[in-house]
C-alpha cells in the first residue's frame, strides 16, 4: 500500500497522468469497447501512444521519485514538521471555520431567515452533509465546498456527481434535497459562487411546507 501512495501521489503532482501525456483515455477506451486487456492494449499502442511512451513516463516518474522527492526529503526538519501540524489543526482549521460562518451564517441564515445548523458526524461521513435546515419535520441538506480558485470549481462539480449516490440517499431517509454552496474568495471576504442556488433552497422549503 505505501509503494502504491508514493507511485500514485508522485504520478499526480507530476501530471504524468494527464491528457497530453497518456492521451484521451476515457474516450477512446469506449470507442475501442475492448472485451478484454489485451484488446485494449493493442488498441492504445497502436492509436493513441506507443510503448516505448508509456516506458518513457515510467523512467521519469522511477527520476522524480528517486532523485527529486529524496532531496526535498532531505530538506525537512523537524521544525518544519511541528509547524506544519500546528498550522494544519490551529490556522487552517480556524480558516474553515471563519470562511463557513461567513458563507452559512453571514450570507445564506440571513437571507433565508431560517436557522442553520451544523450537521452531525454521522450525517459528513455517511451523507456528505455539512449542515441542515430542519423544515416541517424534514431536513434540507447543505455541502459547503470552498474553492481555492475559479479553476477548482471544476473539480467540485465533478466531486458532486461522485456523492450524488449519498445525498439521494439523504433525501430518501429525511425527506429533503442536499445543496452545494460553493465558497469562493472575493477580496479579503467569501461569496457565494453559486447564487443560484439560494432560489433552488428557498423553492425547497416551500415544498417542504405543503
Amino acid at each position: 500500500m505505501a509503494k502504491e501512495w508514493i507511485l500514485n501521489s508522485a504520478n499526480m503532482r507530476w501530471g504524468l497522468q494527464r491528457k497530453k501525456q497518456v492521451g484521451a483515455v476515457s474516450e477512446e477506451i469506449r470507442k475501442c469497447a475492448p472485451k478484454t486487456v489485451q484488446q485494449w492494449e493493442q488498441y492504445y499502442y497502436k492509436n493513441i501512444k506507443p510503448k516505448d511512451h508509456l516506458v518513457s513516463l515510467g523512467k521519469k516518474l522511477y527520476t522524480k521519485i528517486t532523485e527529486v522527492l529524496p532531496a526535498e526529503i532531505e530538506s525537512i526538519t523537524e521544525e518544519d514538521c511541528i509547524e506544519f501540524v500546528k498550522n494544519l489543526v490551529i490556522h487552517r482549521t480556524f480558516d474553515g471555520y471563519v470562511t463557513e460562518r461567513q458563507t452559512i451564517y453571514g450570507q445564506l441564515q440571513d437571507i433565508l431567515k431560517v436557522k442553520i445548523e451544523p450537521a452531525p458526524d454521522e450525517w459528513d461521513r455517511r451523507y456528505n452533509v455539512d449542515f441542515f435546515i430542519k423544515e416541517n419535520g424534514k431536513f434540507i441538506g447543505l455541502q459547503i465546498k470552498p474553492a481555492g480558485g475559479v479553476s477548482h470549481i471544476t473539480q467540485i462539480y465533478q466531486e458532486r456527481g461522485q456523492q450524488a449516490k449519498t445525498h439521494e440517499q439523504f433525501m430518501k431517509k429525511f425527506g429533503g434535497k442536499v445543496f452545494y454552496v460553493i465558497s469562493i474568495k472575493d477580496g479579503d471576504k467569501k461569496k457565494i459562487h453559486n447564487p443560484e442556488v439560494i432560489l433552488e433552497i428557498e423553492e425547497e422549503i416551500r415544498r417542504l411546507q405543503k
